[in-house]
Order: C-alpha cells, then sequence, then structure tokens
C-alpha cells in the first residue's frame, strides 16, 4: 500500500468498517458471497486476500480498495471465521490491540463482537456441540487484575519495571503517612533472622526521617572513605542496621535516596534506592527439561541455548550479586541453585550426579532431582512434550531439598520453559517467594491453530498440558523476564508469543476470554549476552584458541566421512556460510540446506557448513529430529551437495565452537540463523560478537538484535528464494568491495557491546527481582486472590490432562540410596520440623 489511511482513532474498527464496505459495496458483496460459499472454515490472511484478488480482477481497482480503510482493516487482519452468512474478522490494528467484528454477507452489516462470541464462533468449526454449551468452561484472569495499573501505548509494552516505579511514586507520594508500607517493607528486611537496614524502633515515617537526619550529618563530619564497622556501634544507637552500603560515601547517598522517597519521589530516584537494597541472597533457578549440564550435553534431545543461556546467567548474577553485596557492606555469601532433572541412564555425561559445582563460580550449583512415580525413579530422558506427569511430585522434591540446602526460602525463584516456569509457580505459592519466569519459547506460535486444533496435536505433543501451564505461570509470575519485545508483542504484522495468549480456545477443554494482559507491568525485557571469554573477535589473535585449529581444519575441510562429519568442500578457497542449531523444523536448517541448494548463484560463490544433530536418525529419540534427519540426506542427494556442503554432527565444546566461530570469519564467511521463528538468538549474539557478518530470521528476536543492512542482514525464512538472493548479493558485493565485509563486521561488534553484554542483563534481573519483592508486598490481597483462582485451574484442569500423558512402564528404578539423596558436606542441613511446617505435615 503506498501509504496507511487515516482512521478515526476515537473509533473501532466496527465504526470504521461500515463505511469502508459502502465505498466498494459492489466488490464486497461479491468478495463476501465468496468467503461464505464454502461454509464454514478458518480464513487467514492470504486466504482473505487470494479471494479478493479472484472478485476483483482488475489490478488498479483492487489497488484503490487496498490502499483505502477498507484495505488497512483487512490487511490487519490475522484471521477469519465463516459461519455462513457470517463473517468474523480478528483484527489487531497495533500489537496488543485486538478486536472482534462480524461482518453479515446478506447486506454487509457490522457488529462489534466480544472475545468470548469469537472464540465461541471459531469453536463452531472444531466442536459445534461443545461451542453452544453455555456450560463450557471460560477463563478470564483480567478480572483479577483490575487495580493493577496499565501501560497505554504498544510502544511501552515491556517496559513494567519503569510503570512500577511510577505507580509507587504515586502510592507513596501524598500525606506522611502514604510512606508507612515502604517503612514496613524497611523494617521486615533481614537475612536468617539478622535485622537489615532498620529495626522496629524506626516503624514509622516519621522516626525514620528523624534517624536519617542524624545520620546525614554524622556522615557529613567524617571521611568519605570510612567503612561502614567504624561507625556500625553509633548507627545501632538509632535503630539503623547495616545494608546502607561498605563506605560513609556509600551510606549516605543511599540514605539520601530514601530520604527524597519519603519526601518527594520521583520514579527514578525509587527504583534506584529499591534496587540497592539487601533483599536478594539467594537465588533458585528452574530448568528440568533435556540432558542439563556444562559438558557433553549440548546437540542431545532437548538440549542447547537454553542450558547455555543459564550457565551464563548464572555467572553474571553471581559476579553482580558478589558486587551489590559488597557495596551494601554486608559479610554474606550469595547462593545459586539450578535445579534440573537427575537422568539415570546419562548417557556418558554428568547428568546422573546429583550435585555439580558451577565452573568460574564459587557460589553457584547445580542440582538435580530425578523425576518419581508410583513404580520408582524414571531411569532415562524424556521428551519435553512428555514431561507433565511428573512436574508435581519434581517440585515436592526439589522444594525440600533447596530448603535443607538454603538453610531457609530462596529470595527470588526464576523459572524457564514451560516446566520450569510451572514448577516455579508451585514452590513460589507455596513458599510465599517472588517469582520470575522466562519463557524461552513459547509453543503455541510455533504450530498452526495449534490450540483449536489440540485434540488432533496432543496425542504427539500434549499442547493442552503445555498452554495450560504456561497461562498458569505468566499469570501466577511477579514479573517476566523476555528477551525481546518481539517475544512479548512481535511486530507490526505478527503476534509475538505471549499475544498469542490473550484470548484462544481449546474446544472440548476450555476457552480463554483473557489469558494475559501485554499491558500489564510484569513485562520486562532484559537481552542476555554471550561469554565474552568464550566468545570474543576474530580479530583478537593473541586471545584466540590456537589448540583447537588442527582439530577445526580436520573438521571443515579433510574428505573422509566419519562419526563427526559427512561432505567435503571441494574448493575450500570460497567463504563459508555456516549454521548451528538443533535439527527441528522450527530451526529450519534443512530449509537453509533447500536454499543453498536451489541458488546456483550463492553456490558458486560459498560453501555451506552445517553443525546440527546426528546424521543416523536411529540415533535420535526426538520425533522431529529424526523427520529432519532424513530429510537432510534427501536434500543433499536431490541438489546434488557434494563437495560443497558439509554436515557437522552437533558440537558441545563451548570453546572449540567459539573457535569454530572465528576460523569461518577468517575465510570472510558469514553466519545465517534461518528459523522459521526464534525467540531470541543466541547463536546471533555469538557470532556477531566473534565478528562474523550475521544473517538471522526477521521472525522474532533477531530482527531487534540486528539493525538490517547496517549490523547484520534480516530474512524471511519463508520466502527462501530471496534470502539465499540477499546472502549471494553480500557476498558478490565482498568480492567487489573488499572493506565491506569488515564494516559489517565492526558494526555487528558496536551492536552487541552498546546492548547485549551480561553484565547488563545481570543488573536489569537483580533490579527487577527487588523492585517486584516490594511491589509484591503492596498487593498481597489481590495476589492471593489471584492465586486461588490459578490453584482452582491447575487442580480441575492441570492435574487431570497431565495424568493422560503416557508414561513409560518399564524404564524405572528402584529408589535412590541415601547416599545419593545426602546434602554435600560443606552445606547445613535444616530440621525436619522446618520442613514439615513449609509441607504442612
Amino acid at each position: 500500500m503506498a501509504s496507511k489511511p487515516t482512521l478515526k482513532r476515537a473509533d473501532s474498527m466496527a465504526e470504521n468498517m461500515p463505511d469502508a464496505l459502502r465505498q466498494s459495496r459492489y466488490h464486497m458483496k461479491r468478495c463476501f458471497a465468496r468467503y461464505v460459499g464454502k461454509g464454514k472454515r478458518l480464513m487467514k490472511l492470504n486466504h482473505l486476500m487470494d479471494e479478493m484478488e479472484a472478485v476483483i480482477d482488475d489490478k488498479n481497482e483492487r489497488t484503490k480498495v487496498l490502499e483505502g480503510v477498507l484495505g488497512y482493516i483487512l490487511c490487519s487482519t490475522q484471521e477469519a471465521v465463516v459461519i455462513p452468512p457470517h463473517v468474523i474478522f480478528s483484527i489487531r490494528s497495533n500489537p496488543g490491540f485486538w478486536e472482534y467484528v462480524k461482518v453479515n454477507s446478506d447486506d454487509l452489516s457490522v457488529e462489534a463482537v466480544t472475545a468470548a462470541e469469537y472464540l465461541k464462533s471459531k469453536e463452531m468449526i472444531y466442536d459445534e456441540n461443545w461451542a453452544k454449551d453455555e456450560n463450557a468452561l471460560e477463563l478470564n484472569f483480567s478480572a483479577f487484575d483490575f487495580p493493577t495499573p496499565r501501560l497505554t501505548l504498544s510502544s511501552s509494552i515491556g517496559n513494567g519495571v519503569s510503570l512500577v516505579s511510577k505507580f509507587l511514586t504515586t502510592k507513596l507520594n501524598g500525606n506522611p503517612q502514604s510512606a508507612q508500607p515502604l517503612v514496613d517493607y524497611l523494617v521486615s528486611l533481614n537475612h536468617l533472622g539478622e535485622k537489615l537496614m532498620i529495626t522496629d524502633a524506626l516503624n514509622t515515617p516519621t522516626k525514620l526521617q528523624m534517624a536519617l537526619i542524624l545520620a546525614d550529618v554524622f556522615l557529613s563530619a567524617i571521611p568519605k572513605d570510612t567503612t561502614y564497622p567504624n561507625f556500625e556501634l553509633r548507627f545501632k544507637e538509632w535503630g539503623i542496621e547495616k545494608g546502607w552500603g561498605n563506605t560513609a560515601e556509600q551510606v549516605k547517598d543511599t540514605m539520601r535516596a530514601l530520604s527524597e522517597a519519603l519526601e518527594a519521589p520521583d520514579p527514578q530516584n525509587l527504583a534506584k534506592f529499591l534496587g540497592r537494597l539487601p533483599t536478594i541472597f539467594n537465588v533458585v533457578i528452574f530448568s528440568p527439561h533435556g540432558y542439563f549440564g556444562q559438558s557433553d550435553v549440548l546437540g542431545l534431545p532437548d538440549t542447547g541455548g537454553q542450558v547455555v543461556y543459564i550457565l551464563d546467567q548464572v555467572r553474571a548474577l553471581e559476579e553482580e550479586l558478589l558486587l551489590r553485596i559488597k557495596q551494601q557492606g554486608l559479610n554474606v555469601k550469595p547462593h545459586i541453585l539450578v535445579v534440573t532433572r537427575l537422568i539415570p541412564d546419562a548417557r556418558g555425561t554428568k547428568c546422573n550426579q546429583e550435585w555439580e559445582p558451577i565452573n568460574n563460580t564459587k557460589h553457584s550449583t547445580i542440582l538435580r532431582i530425578p523425576f518419581r512415580t508410583e513404580k520408582g525413579i524414571l531411569n532415562q530422558w524424556v521428551s519435553r512434550f512428555d514431561i507433565y506427569p511428573y512436574l508435581e511430585r519434581f517440585a515436592q522434591d526439589a522444594t525440600g531439598k533447596i530448603l535443607e540446602n538454603m538453610e531457609g526460602k530462596p529470595d527470588l525463584i526464576i523459572g524457564n520453559y514451560t516446566d520450569g516456569n510451572l514448577v516455579a509457580s508451585l514452590m513460589a505459592a507455596k513458599l510465599g517467594i517472588t517469582q520470575a519466569t522466562i519463557a524461552h519459547a513459547l509453543e503455541k506460535t510455533k504450530y498452526d491453530d495449534s490450540d483449536v486444533k489440540w485434540k488432533e496435536l496432543d496425542p504427539k505433543y500434549h499442547f493442552s498440558c503445555q498452554f495450560t501451564a504456561d497461562t498458569i505461570s505468566m499469570n501466577a509470575a511477579d514479573f517476566i523476564i523476555t528477551s525481546t519485545y518481539q517475544e512479548i508483542a512481535g511486530s507490526k504484522d505478527r503476534p509475538g508469543q505471549y499475544e498469542s495468549h490473550i484470548a484462544f480456545t481449546l474446544p472440548g477443554l476450555y476457552r480463554v476470554v483473557s489469558g494475559i494482559n501485554l499491558f500489564n507491568p510484569k513485562f520486562n525485557i532484559a537481552a542476555p549476552g554471550a561469554d565474552q571469554s568464550v566468545y570474543f573477535p576474530h580479530t583478537e589473535g593473541l586471545k584466540r584458541f590456537t589448540s583447537f585449529h588442527p582439530a577445526i581444519e580436520e573438521l571443515l575441510y579433510t574428505k573422509q566421512d566419519n562419526n563427526e562429519h559427512i561432505g567435503f568442500l571441494a574448493d575450500r578457497k570460497k567463504p563459508i556460510i555456516f549454521s548451528m542449531a538443533r535439527l527441528d523444523i522450527v530451526k529450519n536448517i534443512s530449509g537453509l540446506t533447500e536454499w543453498f541448494g536451489k541458488n546456483k548463484r550463492l553456490r558458486s560463490l560459498v560453501n555451506l557448513v552445517i553443525v546440527a544433530g546426528f546424521f543416523d536418525p536411529s540415533k535420535s529419540k526426538d520425533r522431529e529430529e529424526m523427520a529432519e534427519i532424513k530429510k537432510m540426506h534427501a536434500l543433499i542427494e536431490k541438489y546434488q551437495l557434494k563437495g560443497q556442503i558439509r554436515w557437522i554432527a552437533a558440537q558441545n565444546d563451548r570453546n572449540r565452537n567459539g573457535e569454530l566461530y572465528r576460523c569461518i570469519a577468517d575465510s570472510k564467511g558469514a553466519f545465517v540463523q534461518p528459523a522459521i521463528y526464534e525467540a531470541f538468538g543466541l547463536t546471533v549474539i555469538e557470532a556477531m560478537n566473534c565478528g562474523l557478518p550475521t544473517f538471522a530470521t526477521n521472525q522474532g528476536g533477531p530482527a531487534e538484535i540486528i539493525v538490517d543492512g547496517v549490523s547484520g542482514f534480516h530474512i524471511d525464512p519463508n520466502n527462501g528464494d530471496e534470502s539465499s538472493n540477499k546472502i549471494a548479493n553480500f557476498f558478490e558485493k565482498c568480492r567487489d568491495d573488499s572493506p565491506y565485509w569488515n564494516r559489517i563486521s565492526k558494526a555487528g561488534l558496536e551492536r552487541i557491546n552498546e546492548c547485549y553484554t551480561w553484565k547488563i542483563y545481570a543488573n536489569k534481573v537483580l533490579n527487577m527481582g527487588c523492585i517486584y519483592s516490594f511491589w509484591r508486598q503492596l498487593n498481597t490481597e489481590q495476589k492471593q486472590a489471584k492465586q486461588k483462582y490459578i490453584q482452582m485451574y491447575y487442580n480441575l484442569q492441570f492435574r487431570n490432562l497431565a495424568k493422560n500423558v503416557p508414561t513409560p512402564s518399564n524404564e524405572v528404578q528402584p529408589p535412590l540410596s541415601r547416599a545419593l539423596t545426602k546434602v554435600p558436606t560443606t552445606q547445613s542441613r535444616r530440621s525436619q520440623s522446618r520442613l514439615g511446617r513449609f509441607f504442612g505435615v
């Protein structure tokens, strides 16, 4: 379209549509007659446009319609339900804003309908009897969010901390007693029973302000670098405890931030103060599925970027915690536990070991808890799609171990993916702890119509369990950590992962008329980085891991097939396009291979190197991976790619992988990430960190990481011809303009250092933890009411659905011995009575 038509912003789509239809009434009558002519069906945007094109065969006339208001409305439509004589449109005018409009094909009359009415119409296609059932289960989580402030603009989505800080400022601003909730919160702060910040003697705003004045006068009279122990006793006399800072200057700065918050609060200052509070020392991170370990696991089923993400996350969080604790003037050791599944059949990994210290940390550990059934302990790996029957018992067992090991409750729980988020929700609800969730990938957006077709897909994927668990977790969480805006709200044309949970239906099970609100201030963006001790520019010669060069030379260029690689590169002078991912449908490695096979120009310019999965489908236990392996072999044969492709099995050594990126950069090659959808794109960050020009999918996070044409390139995974030609154009330009490769490489590095480092990430996440801990205390009643609703949903839906997931009947072993469940000797045990109080026994 030439330009976006002007809509009356005060009007809804339903109010704009009648005039728009009248302006093209002749064509629209014919078009809508065609829409309803095939009976009940669900139509996507491309179907709507194809039918219109068939009706309006005059190109100029069609362009006129599409450039008007009607064209804008139709192009904003995500799908339409046809129930003759009506067509009901699901219209997304902007990220997070949805309207539902019903048009009568007989007279083109227009009526706005609710989300519930739209979903019922959709259900009529798949389960008419259930759609007409007045007692069908309908869920509305927004009913418990009415007191919560809301963002109002699509562009503000993901700025939750900013809104919470503003709202807290208004709550604290007013008469002197408005600050009482903040004072109560400060009085409650302690670590293992030891008071922090202030005592009960300063339990009102007036008393606290008087103490702050005394302290300020005192601190102004002593050297700035005076350490806290030198005036600790004096402060105790005034009711002031440790936690303000390690020097007089630091303490004074923190106290002045509090004074301003009490007298004339502003959002930025309040956020700064709350972020400095000593509230987080012990962190638990859940990631049950796959093979979670530090070596020999990458490339195994369900084991990829999430493991790398969490290990790097832990190192960054520990480093930031140690810095903060030091600045707070405390002598406390932080403790981070990554809780995952113990797998007795560990396939040569350490996943059968209960405890494993995390490398390059001092206070972080992996704790593995087995999956238990009535018959014993599950012995083998289980797919992330089949994991649900084990999660409730896993949460119970993990909670006991964590309380025992940490000598009390953690301060923050972070879940990962569907299973980890559900377990985190169960534990946080039980213990009353601040909870964060990280989706990594919400499966609902990966498979078309996976909600309404859940009965068809459930035997393979158990999406009924997954969508239920995801809805529980995102509503239970105090805050949600996302890597990109697109993860939450998508792009102009494509809804985000979380956005797909606003309203959806599982016909025959339940319909969700309000699953999540994108404008809720729980949504935040904190983009991760890559380990810069592993992934650094190829130009930093003194840091290069040259000991790997002989192995990488063999990995890339020898002509003999073996268990690690197949195929060969006949012309090693060509640059290499390189991709590394799991072998599944969404990662689209087979798609990239086909693009390469079809594009003769690209094949004349470069070689293709793929690092993914296995070569033998019988070695995989993953259904999708087996199919993709077979497809890869078929494509290599179909396009006769031998001599131009090297297929390398999944690589587990991060250090060697980092050097592999740099060796590809030495060849003046490029990295390609062709995923159909990618929530973030950790390999994109890794490649750019190594100075490798990167082409990445425009569907998801990489579209935000890369500035197209400046720091890398976007490619459309749904248009292989266009994408392969874009890659070919780059290499032709590099051939004709040799500095061009270096310019893109340098711009990519600059982009990473500005926005995508783990230090930035850790600072953001811990600030969120501090701010939302206070926010949680202010909204206790609302939180408890919503938790009751979530608990009902869990008990009445999820538990029954999980019971229906098949479990292995013969792959169990007897309960683990006491030796395995023994806590490391460096940790203290909690008493059984303490555990009993938590579990109510």
